[in-house]
């Protein structure tokens, strides 16, 4: 086993872990990992199968606390977006909605810091519609799926949180990964191997961030998620103004 496979592995128990704490992070942890070895948009497709895994573990733990009347419109408009941003990958220049993601991200991390998240609340069908649709899009697109940021928004507590964040990222990642299976599914067969030592990363990382999220506060968790966001941001922004880096 190589350097690179060792570290991407430990990356991927911690973006299970930091995924099962704030909802978010597989994608935003792993794309960067894989794509110093792979082309950016293969690297977004092989992550998306690792995202699945360690994302429908996490579902299980917390599908019974997922807010339904947010997930209806939010989770059906992710689906559409997710599937636009998988399909438009080739000729969209990925850079620049990066940049506007880590943008929006470290938008929502300061909020959430200084209690402006709090007091920005969201409410009614076309919220959820332009929140979801702009989630999916970003997840189809870069790899990173802004549905954690924008539910901060909505009126819900802890578990509802990490929950209904949970149920969108898999409807997102049903829509995108058939189309990256059709466009690029040679190239992700050939690296099964470490596709699955990622997944199992992936899913060790949910189980461990599960057990700690049990014991988090209220508050606290707002100000992790908040701190997560901050700091994932600005990597990303990082991250699109310095591609080689």
């Amino acid at each position: 086993m190589d350097a690179f496979t060792v570290i991407a592995a430990v990356a991927a128990v911690i973006a299970g872990a930091i995924a099962s704490i704030s909802g978010f992070g597989i994608g935003s942890v792993l794309t960067p990992v894989l794509s110093t070895e792979f082309d950016v948009r293969l690297a977004i497709a092989l992550v998306s199968l690792p995202h699945l895994a360690g994302t429908f573990v996490r579902f299980l733990l917390v599908r019974t606390h997922i807010d339904r009347d947010v997930l209806l419109g939010f989770g059906a408009a992710s689906a559409i977006g997710g599937l636009a941003g998988a399909s438009l990958q080739a000729v969209v220049q990925s850079a620049a909605l990066a940049t506007i993601f880590g943008l929006l991200l470290v938008f929502a991390g300061l909020g959430s810091l200084i209690g402006f998240a709090q007091r920005m609340r969201f409410s009614g069908r076309r919220s959820a519609l332009v929140g979801g649709a702009l989630s999916g899009l970003l997840g189809g697109l870069v790899g990173n799926q802004g549905g954690a940021a924008a539910l901060l928004g909505f009126d819900v507590e802890r578990q509802a949180f990490i929950a209904t964040a949970t149920a969108v990222a898999l409807i997102v990642d049903g829509a995108r990964i058939p189309v990256y299976l059709v466009t690029q599914g040679a190239d992700i067969a050939a690296q099964w191997p470490l596709i699955l030592l990622l997944a199992l990363g992936a899913v060790a990382g949910t189980l461990l961030g599960e057990r700690t999220l049990r014991r988090m506060s209220e508050a606290v968790f707002r100000r992790v998620v908040g701190a997560l966001l901050l700091v994932l941001g600005v990597y990303t922004l990082a991250r699109a103004s310095f591609p080689g880096s």
